[in-house]
């Protein structure tokens, strides 16, 4: 179980790659309905693989306390429905969130999930109104990256919609990687939560405090 647990944080350390940005080379005026669907599919999905780390890190989260599907695809389809919810309000100029606000939560919603791993022993009901308060918030992350690269006039609510199922694919890799090389194998083992969900949600606790002490404070 340490060589699998080792192996995941690695594949999605090396996937990842938080330092680099979204570059939109082509001509969308010249390209179709289809060719846009695609193109904004495939930026909604290297959002999360490889470029969206702390997004990676807050999935993760969520499925190391329970580690079998059907509970965390509950969650993300949760925290799905809520950041489809302000993207759009944001894409749409109805919301317009300040990026030196929204980063600092986004950072704080991954030490909260990360504590609670810590210190609760089950997946408690009122989790569901936590993920979807923090979807919201992660919608306006979505919602500054996408801002930068736009969307085409002629298929404006159609690219809005491949880049957001893009974000929701990139979302359930990650789960189905993390099920694949962890929870298939350990989901019913009595020392999961001393081996797994302590030392991983410690790790990624202590990356996110560090995200959010940069972005407050050296942002």
């Amino acid at each position: 179980m340490r060589w699998q647990l080792a192996g995941l944080l690695g594949v999605l350390l090396l996937l990842a790659n938080p330092a680099a940005a979204h570059v939109l080379d082509v001509d969308l005026s010249k390209l179709s309905r289809t060719e846009i669907f695609w193109t904004y599919l495939q930026l909604g999905f290297t959002h999360i693989l490889p470029l969206g780390l702390d997004h990676i890190l807050f999935v993760l989260s969520l499925y190391i306390l329970e580690p079998r599907l059907k509970p965390v695809l509950l969650q993300a389809t949760a925290f799905t429905v809520a950041h489809s919810i302000t993207l759009g309000l944001a894409m749409y100029g109805l919301v317009k969130p300040p990026a030196a606000i929204v980063e600092p939560i986004i950072a704080l919603s991954i030490v909260f999930v990360a504590i609670e791993n810590i210190i609760t022993d089950k997946l408690n009901p009122w989790r569901m109104a936590i993920v979807f308060g923090f979807g919201l918030v992660h919608g306006l992350g979505f919602a500054s990256a996408l801002t930068g690269l736009g969307l085409p006039e002629k298929d404006y609510f159609g690219s809005l919609i491949s880049f957001n199922v893009g974000v929701e694919l990139g979302q359930v890799t990650v789960i189905l990687l993390a099920w694949a090389l962890v929870g298939r194998w350990a989901a019913h083992k009595v020392w999961y939560k001393a081996r797994v969900v302590v030392p991983v949600s410690v790790v990624i606790g202590l990356i996110a405090t560090y995200w959010t002490v940069e972005r407050v404070f050296f942002a």
